[in-house]
């Protein structure tokens, strides 16, 4: 006789497997965690932050490229009788106010990025406005739209005002926009209160027509959650409290807590890329205009002197040719040449291209007279230099975010970074523009040139001591 089923639940058998606490397993071989997906553009976060910083950040180089289109002909336009020579140390000057007024692979990337954009979109503008009455007679010249019977006097008395107007109005729209519309991320600082913020949102709800909080978006915690379990597995298996992931101290540490060895290299190898990459370009856009020299003096391979003598139109064009080749080199290859090479060896890949073109730059000046040789020729150099920068731009800056020894010193090392490209970035264009208009009068056109090329090379062998970045972070 089969005994019958017991019509009460049993309990089940607890074994001792069963009672260990959930947060305290340590993952199964045979399951990993799933991958997580690959970053792309539309995976960045607080795009809107973004969007600002990338605006401001645009008005520099925007304006800076703008006036260089022009700014050796508006000089020669102060004093017909100028010398040529004297041109190169003037234009280094000016250029060198710019610097003392003012997911990591792409985040990064998308800083210098903004320097091709504003290299295409503001010498294409300013290069109709420069002389308007003239290059836009329609509208400004006699009998236009705007100029009446005798065109537009001031701009007939002030040739060059118009684009200077332009970059002053793009220039204080990104002033208003940082102050209206960036938030702070320092951590001791987010939480005050931002009078600035607080316009910039009452106007965009005026905008926009809607209440307060009314269909818009709030911020949330964007941290992984699975760091946090990890941390408290470590706790629970050594024994320890339980403690936060990351947690930033509010002690300030000591400034020299800073200065560890790979930060002073970072330091040092910052300073050196700013130094002669901000000295190339203002050498670069003296060099194109100044006129071509007399050949009968030139005693090759050093000696020799004079310029490219290329008129504002195709000064433009130049510029153009920048941002063309970088916009399609920092959007698609950058990122996936990054992810195999890592940002060291990038960096240390690449550079040696804007040795090689810092070189060879000076030797253009030797071509004949041939649009079709000179503009092949020039574009090469170009491109040289600008495949370079893609690389080594977001790498400077990625190795000096990475080289923080806490995070509670990222901002100080931040702020000692971008004060030390400062001074290099006064430093280059002006000793750059003194050289160049010595090497001039001295025929000697390619000394500033070579010393960059020297300076690019230390900057190379500096790498080599330097901590590359985790990428696995």
């Amino acid at each position: 006789m089969t005994p019958k089923p017991s019509s009460r639940p049993q309990s089940p058998q607890i074994s001792e497997s069963d009672e260990t606490p959930l947060l305290s397993r340590s993952p199964s071989p045979q399951s990993p965690p799933p991958p997580k997906p690959p970053v792309s553009w539309s995976s960045l976060p607080n795009k809107g932050q973004l969007a600002v910083i990338l605006l401001a950040r645009l008005a520099e180089p925007l304006s800076e490229r703008s006036l260089a289109s022009y700014l050796f002909f508006q000089l020669q336009w102060f004093n017909p009788d100028i010398d040529p020579s004297e041109i190169p140390k003037q234009m280094g000057y000016i250029t060198a106010t710019f610097a003392a007024a003012q997911h990591k692979t792409r985040a990064f990337l998308l800083l210098p990025m903004c320097f091709n954009v504003g290299v295409i979109i503001g010498p294409l503008l300013t290069g109709f406005m420069a002389d308007p009455v003239h290059t836009l007679p329609r509208i400004f010249g006699p009998g236009s739209l705007f100029g009446g019977e005798k065109g537009v006097q001031w701009l007939e008395k002030f040739p060059y005002a118009l684009p200077n107007l332009f970059c002053f109005s793009i220039l204080m729209s990104a002033f208003f926009l940082v102050i209206l519309g960036l938030d702070e991320t320092h951590s001791h600082l987010r939480h005050r209160p931002d009078p600035g913020r607080r316009l910039g949102k009452l106007l965009l709800r005026i905008i926009l027509r809607r209440k307060k909080n009314e269909h818009l978006y709030s911020a949330i915690n964007i941290e992984d959650p699975s760091e946090e379990l990890m941390d408290h597995d470590a706790d629970q298996e050594s024994g320890e409290s339980s403690r936060p992931a990351k947690a930033y101290s509010k002690t300030r540490p000591p400034f020299r807590d800073v200065l560890t060895k790979n930060v002073c290299l970072n330091m040092l190898q910052r300073f050196l890329q700013s130094l002669h990459v901000s000295a190339f370009n203002s050498i670069l856009f003296s060099l194109l205009p100044t006129p071509k020299a007399d050949s009968t003096d030139f005693h090759l391979p050093f000696r020799f002197t004079g310029g490219l003598g290329l008129s504002s139109e195709r000064m433009g064009l130049a510029n153009t040719i920048i941002g063309t080749i970088g916009i399609p080199l920092q959007l698609f290859i950058y990122p996936r040449l990054i992810g195999k090479l890592g940002v060291k060896a990038s960096y240390s890949a690449f550079l040696p291209l804007s040795i090689i073109a810092y070189f060879l730059l000076p030797y253009l000046v030797l071509l004949p007279d041939n649009n079709a040789l000179v503009w092949t020729c020039l574009s090469a150099v170009l491109s040289l230099q600008v495949l370079s920068r893609t690389f080594v731009n977001p790498a400077t800056m990625m190795l000096v975010n990475d080289s923080a020894p806490s995070p509670n010193l990222l901002g100080t090392v931040h702020g000692l970074a971008s004060s030390i490209s400062s001074a290099a970035r006064i430093l280059g264009p002006t000793v750059g523009g003194t050289l160049l208009g010595w090497g001039l009068a001295h025929n000697l056109v390619g000394l500033p040139l070579w010393v960059l090329t020297i300076l690019a090379l230390a900057n190379w062998v500096i790498l080599w001591w330097i901590d590359d970045v985790n990428m696995s972070e």
